[in-house]
Parts: structure tokens; C-alpha cells; sequence
């Protein structure tokens, strides 16, 4: 991974105006296109597989009267005056009337009306209107919910206070408040603080923004095609912003260190990008995996939300690696810290003068590891007490914000007819085996009225054919109550006996009643992702840091870290301890998808602050070998930037606590409280206290584990190796050189060998087949050697082996295989041609073809020439390999390898064959042409080209184990 990104960096760097441009049509084209198609969020909370949302999909085939949004129109008269007043009644009964005709309404059910459900309060104080429209919630338009509001101006006119109510009118909307960019501005204070550099400070918040806003754009555009919630955009929002942030500060931060100790500033570019960029990468795709697991849960809403922050983060990642580094090409030298400056001396002299508050910290924590251990401990398990009581649910009227029509219309019913009227239940009943429909709805209405806490059942109303009825139930508790959940239970409960008394099976839908199944299910599916979560981070930081212990703490504390954050929420959004200090208008169950969010999200960053303090104590214990000197070392590099990232994160998901709605609020709190805790308690505090207490057992892994695991490589160790190959390489002026190589595989090894090959030379390699099939392999960066140093045309190896294949060409004396010289050719002229160059190749074909009946001139014997339609069968073995030769050389290789194999043992042939060959191969081109053996005419053989020869013999015992090599130079 280390190596990939080190390239990215370098092109990145390199081509900064094309990475600059690309990235600015991207953002205008995304951005533009969720503009044009006219992507807006709406609600869905629709959950198959549910009783409640299966009922719904009934009714809108059945029954599509009554399976359609409702809103409720909500009237209140002055104190003493009464709804059934002629002026009062009038004037709502002239909305209803108006009502009726508005596009989009099904049906007006007026509060005088005999089919109306007890809608007038006892002291006729208060009334409502139902109002049925044409589809769910998700299909009303905006204009259809603006005629129905402005036919309050008719009831306000006659006194009366009016109020709209339903799940249509809850708040879809999202925005940049202004607390959200006092939490951007605290970011940048941060930024400024660490860097010291505005300059410094301004990049990684212009990340953010950009990053930010290609994501935003790609939910809008998803919006105009599939329902997305108004919470989707604001979780990747804010989680966009705060990983954007970080991910760019990890960068840059390990970029400027490296300038001040005095690395130029391309090369320092791309090996931040290759190694803080490690980190960021792994940190981010843990992130994203976390996420798309919300997809196994089965609920649409919640995965459109996983999905949506999963793109934002995706977006953040390829922002950092690509853009980021781009900026720091415009940049140059000037991000550099100033000599003499505090972020100068905090880099070249980190260890000496006045220790940071970073080693202090370490320090302190050192001291006394079990005292530090035991008192995080104590602290998150006490804050995580209140998740025991943790009641879920979705937001209802209540949760809406103050001055809008929803909370007022809620109000309104709660004071009127109780908070039961808030959250209707609606029983569907299957009428089609009983004969006796008006008495068996009767009957069941009266059975659900001795439930505990029915405020109201309502008369059983069939549909038009007859097979199917809906009775309405008012519980006598709020929709979000625990009570209203029992009550849905114990109707359910009733189901069977119905059905076996009366034969009409029944089911519970309704809004309320699919908050309630949604919760239930996710209530459920709690234990399990928290499982896997936690699973999933075990197994990625046992590969990047090869131990058992660091897992299994890392693991250990982000549970501590979730649950006391979840505590934390409870008490303040559903006990309601100092709600009104954040703004928490009402007090109850906590948003219902929280929990798995929240599980999701800090599992991501709690791994970026694991990787980033735990890989420097890593890279040092390999080094020295001391565990506790190892803790203070890597913390004290890395303290700083985690601690500024921690900030920043805390600061942008609690700035959309204050103006948050009230389902953005309560995520937005537990996103900052989680960060806060797990940070500063866990990663700064119980991180390098366990590492203490476990000393050298911290780093052990069993030995058969360390085999089965990938290298993930975050550390950069295999770029470190990378870069020293490559210079080795570059110092290098042979075409081919090996020093000690040792070629084929771990059980069956040819060497080591040491030979140079000039370039343009040619090297004769003598050798049994399945040795000079190994090395010619090696060479083309097919396989890689087994130790030792290799480069092939100045691609070291195996670390540019991408670079070899593209070098390199082999050509071998194949048998028959029913082709034309012009097929041969022209297959390797495609594979080397570009994709983006024109596919014309016949001219280069006969070019080619050309050049080889020019060199077959000069042989022992003139031939025939040869064409395009030429059959390799009807060639001699000397003019097969001329063939194999000339298809190799139209990739236009550095190095060409020709395997001659044994087909041309006489003397010679064999030295003809290789003067043709010489002639036929561009000069720049070295030549490998491998044999069985070379005969001593052929080893005799000499031309214009400098010429070496190295020669392989198996052993006696085993002619395929091993080999012995030995140069001989012309």
C-alpha cells in the first residue's frame, strides 16, 4: 500500500494543475447534476419484512383510501368559546371544503363528520380534521403541503388557532447554520495552533470543504432516484468535514516534519502520502466497512444513510491522497517550518530542551500504569451505566423544532385529547371468511377496549370490496411511550384467539407502529453488528500490527468508549440531566439508529487514533527493543497531531448539537462525546498505560498466526526498502544487474548469482529449460527473485515490477500453433500500444515484417521473404525464432529475452542465428539469448556488441534443485 501511494504522491505532486482540474470539474459536475435533476431528501421509514409495513403494502393494494399519508388539521378556540360554535364550525368546515380540492388530498374526514374518530376534546376546546392523501408520505409534494397550510388564514380569520400535523410536515431540510461554522472556525484555530503556519492551517480545511462537497452533490443526485432521508446528508456532512480535516492534518503534519529535518519538498510530499497517507487509508476504509455494514441490518433508510456516509469518507480518502498532495507541489518550500521556529525545533530536536505537554502527559501516566488503567476504567464504566435504560424510537412531532407547525399541531392534541391521538394505531382485518362483518369488527373493537391503555377504538370500516377493514385505535399513551409498545404487542397478542373466534386474522400498522417494529428490529440487530464491529478490529490491527494484545485492547476500549457514550446520551436527551444547557427542547427515547451509527462511526475513528500513537511505538520497539521506552517514544510523535485531530473532530460534530434538529442533535452529541472519551481517556490515557503494563508481551504474536496474516506494510517499511532499491538501481549504468540474486522459489533456488549485462550488449545464457524459464520470468518481473538485488533496465526488483513488464519481452521458439506471421505481430503490437492511441496497426505490422526479411538477407542462404499471411508451421526453426524475435521486438522493450531452447544444435546455425540477431535488435536493446548449451563455435562467436556469457549447471543429485552459476565475459 505504502509503495502504491508513494506513486500517487510523486504524480500528484508532479502534475499538480491536472489533479487541481480534475477535482474542480469533478465538484462542478456533481455538484451541478443533483441541481438539474432536482434531488430534495424526504422521510421513509418503510421496513420490509415488518407486520406493520407489510399491513401498509396491503392497505395500498386493498384498501388505498386508507393506506395514503394522513395530516391532521388541528383547531383551537379561544378559552371559553367552543369548536361547535356557528362562526368556529363554519370556518372549519369551509377549510375542510377547500381541503377537498386541493391536489393530491384523498379524502377530508371534518370533526362534526359521524365517520370522524371522537375528534372533538371533551371540553370542546379543541378539534381536527383528517385528512387523507393520495400516497405515502414519500410521494406528497411540496405544493400540496403548501395549499394545505395556506387554508389556515380561513380558521385564523374566524379566531381560531390552526395547526398542521403528520409525518409529511417533519422538517427535510438541511443546512450550514452558523454554530456549524463556529465549529469550522474552531477547527481552524486548532489547525493554526499546531501548524503555526496559516498557510498550513487553510489546506486541510479546504480539503474538508471540497471533499464535503462532491459528497453532498452525489447524495442529492442519488436523492432524485431513490428516498433518501434528511438525516443521510447531514451525517455524511458533518462526518465528511471532521475526517476530511484529520485526513489531510496526518499528511501534512508528517510532511512538514519531514522538511524541517531537511527532505525536498517533492520527495517529502510523496512519502507522507505513503505513509501517514497508510494510516489514513486503513483508518478510512475501516470507516467505510463499519458503515456498509448497515446494509446486513435489511432497513432501506438506514443503509441509504451507511452508504451515504461511506461515499463521503471515500471521498475524504481520495482527497487527502490525491489533492492534498497537488497543493503541496503549488506549495514548494514555503509549508516548510521556519528555522528556529517552535514547529522547526519540535521536529529536528524532538527529544531535547523543554519536553512537550505530550511527553509529560506519557510521563505522568508512566508513573503509576495500573492507577491510570483503573481510573479510565472506572470513569467510562460509571458514565456507561445510563445505557442501561436505553429506550429507542424513531422522531416523532414532538421532537420537531419550536415555532414549526408539526410540534405546535402535537401540542395542540396532547392538550386537547391526550398524547395517545398523536400516535393513532390502525388494526387491519381480513373480513373475507366470515359472513357477520359489522358484528366480528364490533366484537373485536371491544376486545382491543379492554386492553390496558386504549384511549379509543373507533368503528370497524370495511373498503369497497369488501375483504378487507381498519380499525382505528387511539393508545393512552405518547407514540414514543414504552407503554404504546406494549399496547401494539398485546393487540398482536389478541391475533390468534381472533382469528380461531371469529375468523378474521388481524394485524397492527400505522406510523407509530412501524417506529415501533423499526426499533425493535434494531434493538435487535444491536448485539450483532457491535459483534462484528468489534471482530472486524481485531482481525485488521492483528495484520497491521502483528500482535494479539493490541487488538484485543484496541477492541476492549471502543467498547468502553461506545458504551459511555451511549450513557451519556441517555441521560441528557432521554432523562433529560441538563437538557436545556444544549438545547434539548424534549426529553425521551433516543433516536433508534443511534447506537448502530454511533458503533459504526467511532469504530473507524477510535482505529485512525489506535493506528496513529500505536504504529510509532511499533517502529520503535523493532529498533531497540524497549517496550516502555517504546510507549513514550511513539506517543510523544504522535500525541500532538492526535490530540489536534480529536479537537477538531469533537468541535465539528458538536457544533450541530445547539441548531441541530432533533435527530441530527442527539447523533451529533454522541459523535462528540464518543470522540472526546475515547481519545482522551482511552487512546491518550488507557493506551499507553496497558501498553506499559504488558512490556515486551504487548508485541507477541504466535508464530503460525504471523504466517497467515497479509503484511499489510502501514509503517512503511516495504517503501523504505522500495526507495533504497531504487537508488541502488539508479546508480547502476548496466542494462541488467544482480548482486547475490537468488532466483525461483523459497524450496527450489538458482544462485545467488552476480553478472552485469550492459545495455545494448548481449548476455548468452546457457542453462537447462526450467532454469532459464525461472530467470527470463524474473527478469520480465513475472516472478520475484527469492533474496539478493536485482534490476532489470533500471526497474529494481520486485518493487518495480509493474515498470519490468513493461521493459521486458520474451520471445520464445513456440511450437506450431496455427498462426500467420501478421497474428503473432500484431497481438504484441496492441499489447504495448496505449489504450488511448488508435488501434491502426497495420503499417507497424509491415514495418516489422520488413525489417525481418531484411535481416534474413544476410544469412548463410538467401530465403524467400515472408508476409503477413505466412504460416509459422511452414517456417524453418531458424526463421520461427526470427518470427518469435520480431513479435517481441514490436513492444519496443528495453531488454528482449529469446529462448532458443534446442532447437538449432549445430554450430553454424547457432552462430548465424545470433548474428542475424544482432542485426535484426535495435542497439539500444540488450539481448538475452538463452540455450540448453552454446557450442564452443557459438562461444567463439563475437560481434559490434559487447558480449558476456553466464552458464548454469544442475548438480548431479538433483537437476532441478539447485544450480551453480558462473560469468564468463568475452
Amino acid at each position: 500500500m505504502a509503495t502504491a501511494l508513494y506513486r500517487i504522491g510523486h504524480f500528484a505532486y508532479r502534475r499538480a494543475w491536472l489533479v487541481i482540474g480534475v477535482w474542480v470539474v469533478l465538484l462542478g459536475a456533481i455538484l451541478g447534476g443533483g441541481v438539474a435533476l432536482g434531488g430534495q431528501t424526504q422521510e421513509s421509514y418503510a421496513i420490509p419484512g415488518t407486520e406493520s409495513q407489510d399491513s401498509i403494502d396491503k392497505l395500498a393494494a386493498v384498501f388505498p383510501a386508507a393506506a395514503g399519508a394522513q395530516v391532521q388539521a388541528v383547531y383551537t378556540v379561544p378559552s371559553g368559546a367552543s369548536v361547535t360554535d356557528a362562526p368556529y364550525r363554519t370556518a372549519i368546515e369551509d377549510m375542510a371544503t377547500v381541503i377537498e380540492g386541493i391536489a393530491g388530498v384523498n379524502a377530508v374526514i371534518s370533526p362534526y363528520s359521524e365517520y370522524a374518530s371522537n375528534a372533538i376534546s371533551s371540553d370542546e376546546q379543541t378539534a381536527f380534521t383528517q385528512v387523507q392523501l393520495t400516497g405515502p408520505s414519500t410521494d406528497v409534494v411540496p405544493s400540496t403541503l403548501q395549499d394545505l397550510t395556506d387554508t389556515a388564514t380561513l380558521g385564523e380569520k374566524a379566531g381560531l388557532e390552526v395547526a398542521f400535523g403528520g409525518q409529511v410536515f417533519q422538517d427535510n431540510t438541511f443546512g450550514i447554520t452558523i454554530t456549524e461554522i463556529f465549529g469550522v472556525l474552531f477547527a481552524g484555530v486548532v489547525l493554526l495552533i499546531t501548524f503555526g503556519s496559516l498557510m498550513a492551517a487553510g489546506m486541510p480545511l479546504l480539503m474538508a470543504l471540497i471533499g464535503v462537497g462532491v459528497a453532498i452533490g452525489g447524495i442529492t443526485t442519488i436523492s432524485a432516484f431513490v428516498p433518501v432521508s434528511s438525516t443521510a446528508p447531514m451525517l455524511a456532512l458533518m462526518l465528511g468535514l471532521a475526517v476530511g480535516i484529520d485526513y489531510s492534518l496526518f499528511i501534512l503534519s508528517r510532511h512538514r516534519t519531514q522538511m524541517a529535518t531537511g527532505e525536498s519538498p517533492h520527495e517529502s510530499a510523496a512519502t507522507a502520502v505513503a505513509t501517514a497517507g497508510s494510516a489514513v487509508v486503513f483508518a478510512g476504509l475501516t470507516v467505510i466497512i463499519a458503515l456498509l455494514g448497515l446494509l446486513v441490518v435489511g432497513i432501506p433508510f438506514l443503509s441509504v444513510m451507511g452508504v451515504g456516509a461511506a461515499f463521503a469518507v471515500l471521498v475524504s480518502i481520495a482527497v487527502a491522497v490525491t489533492l492534498l498532495p497537488a497543493l503541496l507541489g503549488l506549495a514548494g518550500a514555503r509549508l516548510a517550518p521556519k528555522p528556529g521556529g517552535r514547529a522547526h525545533r519540535r521536529a529536528t530536536t524532538p527529544d531535547t530542551g523543554r519536553p512537550t505537554l505530550g511527553r509529560r502527559w506519557v510521563g505522568l501516566v508512566l508513573k503509576a500504569p495500573i492507577v491510570a488503567a483503573i481510573l479510565v476504567v472506572g470513569v467510562l464504566g460509571t458514565l456507561a451505566i445510563p445505557a442501561l435504560s436505553l429506550d429507542l424510537n424513531l422522531p416523532d412531532g414532538a421532537s420537531e423544532p419550536a415555532g414549526s407547525t408539526q410540534l405546535k399541531a402535537y401540542q395542540l392534541i396532547e392538550q386537547g385529547f391526550g398524547p395517545g391521538y398523536n400516535g393513532p394505531l390502525i388494526v387491519v382485518v381480513d373480513i373475507t371468511q366470515t359472513t357477520e362483518i359489522f358484528p366480528s369488527l364490533d366484537a373485536i373493537g371491544a376486545e382491543i377496549r379492554t386492553l390496558p391503555d386504549v384511549a379509543y377504538v373507533g368503528t370497524g370500516t370495511p373498503n369497497p370490496s369488501v375483504d378487507t377493514a381498519i380499525i382505528q385505535v387511539m393508545p393512552g399513551s405518547a407514540p414514543d411511550a414504552p407503554e404504546t409498545k406494549v399496547l401494539v404487542q398485546a393487540i398482536r397478542d389478541l391475533g390468534p384467539g381472533i382469528d380461531q373466534k371469529f375468523g378474521t386474522p388481524i394485524t397492527v400498522t400505522g406510523a407509530t407502529a412501524v417506529g415501533i417494529d423499526i426499533s425493535n428490529r434494531l434493538t435487535g440487530a444491536l448485539i450483532p453488528f457491535a459483534l462484528i464491529v468489534v471482530g472486524l478490529s481485531i482481525v485488521l490491527l492483528t495484520m497491521v500490527f502483528r500482535s494479539l494484545f493490541v487488538p484485543i485492547k484496541a477492541a476492549l476500549g471502543f467498547l468502553l468508549s461506545v458504551f459511555a457514550a451511549l450513557g451519556v446520551t441517555v441521560a441528557i436527551f432521554q432523562w433529560g440531566w441538563f437538557a436545556d444547557v444544549i438545547g434539548v427542547e424534549n426529553p425521551g427515547p433516543i433516536l433508534s439508529f443511534l447506537p448502530i451509527l454511533l458503533m459504526a462511526v467511532l469504530f473507524g475513528l477510535a482505529m485512525d487514533y489506535e493506528v496513529f500513537l500505536v504504529s510509532g511505538m511499533r517502529e520503535e520497539f523493532v529498533k531497540t527493543g524497549n517496550a516502555r521506552q517504546s510507549v513514550i517514544h511513539g506517543f510523544s510523535h504522535a500525541g500532538r497531531v492526535v490530540t489536534a485531530a480529536a479537537l477538531i473532530m469533537f468541535f465539528v460534530f458538536f457544533a450541530f448539537v445547539p441548531e441541530g434538529t432533533g435527530a441530527i442533535k442527539g447523533i451529533a452529541f454522541a459523535l462528540a462525546i464518543g470522540v472526546f472519551l475515547d481519545a482522551f481517556l482511552v487512546r491518550m490515557t488507557l493506551v499507553p498505560a496497558a501498553m506499559a503494563l504488558a512490556g515486551k508481551a504487548a508485541w507477541w504474536i504466535p508464530a503460525w498466526l504471523a504466517r497467515l496474516l497479509p503484511n499489510v506494510d502501514i509503517e512503511g517499511e516495504g517503501l523504505r526498502r522500495h526507495l533504497l532499491d531504487n537508488a541502488w538501481a539508479t546508480e547502476q549504468s548496466a542494462a541488467i544487474t544482480a548482486e547475490e540474486a537468488v532466483f525461483g522459489v523459497a524450496d527450489t533456488t538458482i544462485g545467488p548469482l552476480s553478472f552485469n549485462a550492459a545495455r545494448g550488449s548481449v548476455l548468452r545464457l546457457g542453462a537447462p529449460a526450467s532454469a532459464r524459464r525461472v530467470i527470463a520470468a524474473t527478469f520480465a518481473g513475472r516472478l520475484d527473485p527469492v533474496s539478493g538485488r536485482l534490476q532489470v533496465a533500471g526497474s529494481p526488483l520486485p518493487s518495480e515490477r509493474g515498470r519490468a513488464l513493461r521493459s521486458v519481452a520474451l520471445a520464445e521458439v513456440a511450437a506450431d500453433t496455427g498462426q500467420t506471421l501478421g497474428d503473432v505481430v500484431t497481438e504484441r503490437v496492441l499489447l504495448s500500444r496505449p489504450w488511448y492511441r488508435g488501434r491502426t496497426t497495420r503499417a507497424t505490422v509491415n514495418t516489422w515484417i520488413g525489417r525481418l526479411n531484411a535481416v534474413r538477407d544476410s544469412g548463410l542462404e538467401p530465403a524467400e521473404p515472408v508476409t503477413r499471411d505466412t504460416l509459422l508451421a511452414s517456417l524453418s526453426g531458424h526463421d520461427r525464432a526470427l518470427a518469435a524475435v520480431t513479435a517481441a521486438l514490436a513492444e519496443n522493450p528495453a531488454v528482449l529475452v529469446v529462448d532458443l531452447g534446442d532447437a538449432l544444435p549445430e554450430d553454424s546455425m547457432q552462430r548465424d542465428l545470433q548474428t542475424v540477431l544482432a542485426d535484426l535488435v535495435p542497439s539500444a536493446v540488450t539481448l538475452v539469448i538463452a540455450a540448453t548449451a552454446f557450442n564452443a563455435e557459438a562461444l567463439a562467436w563475437s560481434s559490434r556488441r559487447g558480449t558476456s556469457t553466464l552458464t548454469l549447471t544442475s548438480t548431479p543429485a538433483d537437476d532441478s534443485a539447485s544450480v551453480d552459476g558462473k560469468v564468463l565475459r568475452s
